[in-house]
């Protein structure tokens, strides 16, 4: 037992000391990577469309690619470009088209296909190569590898007073940007505070004496640009809208909408029918007005987010964007916290610890209920802490990466295949008890009889593992028609289930290992407790007998 004891701080220490790095969700070699050019709101689709020509080429310089040249990179499947439509970051929360957004889709060949060469690196080349583009903010990413997730790094900016907020977040966003922090690729805000406008600005005074009121230039204005339906054309199959609003030449010449006239019947002349332009009682003039305001449990907030450069931990470098928050002086009103996956791993790591919970209460109530024993339940129930303390030495000694999500599934899992080897021990224990045999001869009885069933139980689990582990494919269909498997380690299937794999493995080995040896030892120890106890009772009474 103190031996035990040893192994299970020292498991902790280790776990301390090779500091293995912590993921919420596992990612592997990305088979897709995207670049996505924003530019600045008004931007014609055909300027946009020059930009991201010259960054598709500096994509394909990126990617050893010249098709003058007829050269090809083998693992790159397609590098594909498009404007305005589909052209939206997924993780920015925008719907719908915009003329000033573009998007190059690079995907890469299926893992087998890549001969050891790793798609990582040309997302780098390509986040280098795309760098400095005059007037443009370019993103470059992968694709997400399980839920739709935000940005690694996202820091949110609340509070009601906006002109604080906007003051606030360039403040923050140039404060970070000196420090220079390992890891974050660039911070961008998501609020938009240079969207053209043009204001018409009318005469009211002009407006009354003419007897045109605001709603009518308003609608107007708004027939003449958007449009507005005035019927709907039926035939056998469908109905279509016929809409009213100028030609498109006219519509996007603002002194062809400016010189539009406005046909009202004046009341004051007898009803008679009138024509105004609207340049009669409206000056026009230009500007810049927020994009929009963006607002979180009744609050208005600013997000400031970043990608996390490869080779860097998310939580790492969150964790140095923290540091560097804590020194940041807020001003009042203004709350300033990390959000992202940082809320998505709170509130995950809540739920998997609730499991954990529900779980080991459900063995307990079992345990209590079978064996109607509260010591055999404890002993039983300590294989959990074993399996649980066995994952920590597997994972400090061999430094996997520890995911919270697949590796806490596998905890869970382990809290319930783990106790059914103590369970194969304290039943047969219990037989042996009933026809006679003494304690110490019962308890070896068991180790020695159900030491096979546990161990081929327990290898047979751990090496059914193994392949999932280590990422091991096979293309049976393959093999049944040319008898070629195409036998490869590694892939997407590896950097998914890996952390659940190993983590199962490391905890069932060294709670299997474990249960052949301390169960015994400390139901021997139970047996003895209690036969102490029952002769401290017996004296105990004896004397006051006496």
């Amino acid at each position: 037992m103190g031996i035990t004891t040893a192994i299970l701080i020292f498991s902790v220490v280790l776990m301390g000391i090779r500091s293995p790095k912590v993921v919420f969700f596992p990612s592997g070699e990305p088979n897709f990577a995207y670049v996505y050019l924003n530019m600045p709101v008004g931007t014609d689709q055909a300027y946009t469309n020059q930009v991201l020509m010259q960054l598709e080429e500096r994509v394909n310089k990126a990617l050893d690619i010249d098709y003058a040249k007829g050269k090809k990179n083998p693992i790159v499947k397609s590098v594909i470009a498009n404007v305005t439509v589909g052209a939206v970051d997924p993780t920015s929360g925008e719907v719908g088209t915009f003329p000033n957004k573009g998007r190059i889709t690079v995907a890469f060949v299926k893992f087998a296909d890549r001969h050891g060469k790793s798609t990582a690196d040309y997302l780098e080349r390509i986040r280098t190569a795309v760098k400095g583009v005059p007037g443009a903010e370019v993103t470059v990413d992968k694709e997400q590898g399980g839920p739709p997730l935000p940005k690694p790094v996202l820091i949110e900016i609340k509070g009601e007073n906006l002109d604080s907020l906007i003051v606030t977040s360039e403040k923050l966003k140039k404060y970070l940007s000196k420090k220079q922090i390992p890891g974050v690729e660039e911070l961008r805000s998501d609020f938009q505070s240079d969207k053209p406008e043009i204001v018409f600005d009318l005469d009211r005074e002009r407006m009354n004496s003419e007897g045109i009121s605001t709603g009518q230039v308003v609608m107007n204005l708004r027939t003449a640009v958007f449009g507005k339906e005035i019927s709907r054309f039926r035939d056998a199959n469908d109905d279509y809208p016929i809409t009213l609003r100028l030609k498109k030449e006219q519509r996007e010449d603002i002194d062809a909408v400016r010189n539009m006239p406005m046909i009202f019947r004046d009341m004051g002349m007898g009803g008679q029918i009138r024509q105004v332009p609207v340049s009669a009682f409206a000056d026009i003039k230009y500007g810049n007005t927020y994009g929009g305001i963006k607002r979180k449990d009744q609050k208005r907030i600013i997000s400031l987010s970043s990608n996390v450069i490869t080779g860097f931990n998310e939580n790492e470098v969150v964790a140095s964007v923290q540091r560097e928050l804590n020194n940041f002086q807020a001003p009042s009103g203004i709350l300033i916290k990390m959000g992202g996956q940082q809320e998505e791993q709170a509130e995950t790591m809540g739920f998997l610890g609730n499991a954990m919970l529900i779980s080991i209460a459900m063995i307990f109530l079992i345990l209590i209920i079978q064996f109607n024993s509260f010591s055999r339940t404890v002993i039983i129930m300590t294989e959990i802490v074993f399996s649980i303390f066995g994952v920590f030495l597997g994972t400090g000694i061999f430094k996997n990466d520890f995911s919270i999500v697949m590796s806490g599934i596998g905890i869970i899992a382990l809290a319930g295949i783990v106790v059914r080897n103590g369970i194969l021990l304290v039943e047969f224990m219990d037989l042996m008890l009933k026809e006679g045999m003494e304690p110490y001869d019962a308890i070896v009885e068991a180790g020695r009889t159900r030491m096979t069933p546990v161990l081929l139980t327990a290898t047979a689990a751990i090496l059914g593992l193994i392949p999932l582990g280590v990422g091991l494919n096979i293309d049976f269909a393959a093999f049944f028609s040319t008898l070629n498997p195409h036998i490869y380690f590694g892939g997407d299937s590896v950097a998914f289930w890996g952390p659940l794999a190993w983590t199962m493995i490391y905890g069932l080995s060294f709670a299997t290992f474990l249960t052949l040896i301390i169960v015994p030892v400390m139901m021997l120890l139970s047996f003895r407790m209690k036969d102490s106890l029952k002769r401290w009772r017996e004296k105990t009474a004896a004397s006051l007998k006496d």
